[in-house]
Parts: structure tokens; sequence; C-alpha cells
């Protein structure tokens, strides 16, 4: 079986009763490194020690500002110090430079050692994730383009498909591979009042998930608040056959590549 843990499902903003965006594969698969990154893991009992690869779709803050402590707590908190675990990271060229100059910036000279000899650098656009069922294919999607914004196409040995699509408005690459996915994760990271190419509003999520209707729309990067909240923006109607994830929810992807959405 395996599982994708949802560990914060808001925008850049952290909207009432939402963490930052994040998403934990099988306990060990990160995707993106915002800044909360480690009370997210802490709050579900992962150690970011066993974290062993981590994703990144783009150089936004809410999505990488978190890496230097999750390279902190792995370099001085792990349980054996003689045994600290590799982590293998996978993003776009020239994602060593950026994220090490973070740690810099952040801790200098503290991490030099654990970048050097604990961190192994990926930059290959699709590939599998070692010691996981999973494949990858990163795909370019549309945000800002300063952050060389990307998704990912996760391929589960089960066959069941995941498309995570990062941060992105309505884009081609996402409708071209939409059709022979069984989930599609999309933000929805802004109102309908709010005219933005680089985000989707509740419309145009309504509007994939008729164009997709074979698919299981999970809705994360909400701006709206989350469901125990009194404020913040309220949360959107949108048709039952789209779900709009909440901090702590599972998805649980069977032997058979059957899915439950655990709340």
């Amino acid at each position: 079986m395996a599982e994708v843990l949802f560990l914060g499902t808001g925008n850049a903003f952290s909207p009432p009763g939402r963490m930052h965006a994040l998403a934990l594969i099988d306990g060990i698969v990160l995707i993106d490194a915002p800044p909360t990154v480690l009370p997210q893991l802490r709050r579900a009992g992962i150690s970011p020690s066993d974290v062993q690869h981590l994703l990144i779709t783009h150089w936004h803050a809410d999505h990488t500002f978190g890496f230097p402590f999750l390279m902190l707590d792995r370099e001085w908190l792990a349980p054996d110090r003689n045994a600290r675990n590799t982590l293998s990271i996978h993003s776009r060229p020239g994602g060593r430079e950026r994220l090490s100059e973070l740690c810099e910036v952040g801790f200098p000279g503290s991490l030099d050692a654990a970048l050097r000899e604990r961190a192994a650098w990926y930059e290959d656009g699709c590939g599998s994730l070692e010691g996981t069922q999973w494949n990858y294919d990163r795909f370019p999607v549309s945000h800002t383009p300063e952050t060389d914004p990307h998704g990912y196409k996760l391929m589960h040995e089960s066959g069941t498909t995941i498309l995570h699509c990062g941060d992105s408005g309505p884009c081609q690459e996402i409708e071209e591979r939409a059709p022979d996915s069984d989930v599609v994760i999309l933000e929805m990271g802004v109102p309908d009042y709010v005219d933005s190419p680089h985000h989707h509003n509740p419309s145009q999520v309504i509007s994939f998930s008729e164009r997709h209707p074979n698919a299981m729309v999970l809705v994360t990067h909400n701006f709206a608040r989350s469901p125990d909240s009194d404020h913040g923006f309220e949360i959107p109607e949108l048709p039952s056959r789209i779900q709009q994830l909440n901090d702590g929810n599972r998805l649980e992807i069977d032997d058979n590549g059957e899915l439950s959405l655990i709340n």
C-alpha cells in the first residue's frame, strides 16, 4: 500500500487553520520544503531524518525556505549522528546553487558538510525514486516565470498515476497529462475575483474537473480557511466530486490501485 499525507494545504499566506501546502509520500518523499516543514513533520510524528527524497517544484519562499531548517535538523539532531542519511534532492538545473545559498544565508558555515557529504543532487527530468515504488516525470507549468515552475507526474508500481501540479494556473501541460492520471492535485490559490494566470480559482477548478471526469481532483494550496476556523476567506462551494483537502488528510492506494481519501 502507498499513501500521500497532506501535511499542509494552505497557500503562501497560510490561511487560518492551514499550514503551507506540503505533501509527504510513503513517509519518505517530500514535495517541497516550506518554512513550517519541521513543525509539519513533527505534528505527523515523522522524523526529518527519515525523509529520503525531496522534490522541488519552484523557487518561491513558501516552497523552499524550510530547506535550511530541514538540513539543520538532519545534521545536528539525527538520533545517530554517525549514521546520518543522505537526502536525495530533485530539482531543476541550478537547484544546488540556490538551496546552498539559502543555507549559507540562514546558517552561515553550519551546513557546509551536510550539503557536501549528506545531500545528493539530481537535475534529471525523469527517473525513479530509489528505495520507493515510484517513478517521476517533471514537467513545466504556468506560474511566476522567474521561479522556474514545474509539476511532477508520479507513477506507482501498482499502475496508479498522480499528477502533482505544483503551483500553476491552467495550462496545456496539465491538460495533456490529466487524461491518463488517476489523481490530480491541483492548487487553488486565489478566489474568483482575483485575475491571475499563475493560479487556479474555484471556477477554473470546476471547469477542469468537468473536462477530466475520470480523475480524482484534490485541491490544495487553498486560499480559504479550514473548516474548523471562523476567520479568513470562506470555503468556496465546489461539486462533491472535487475534494478540498485539509491539513492531515491522507490518500491511500491499496495494492490493486484502489484509492481512498481519509479525512
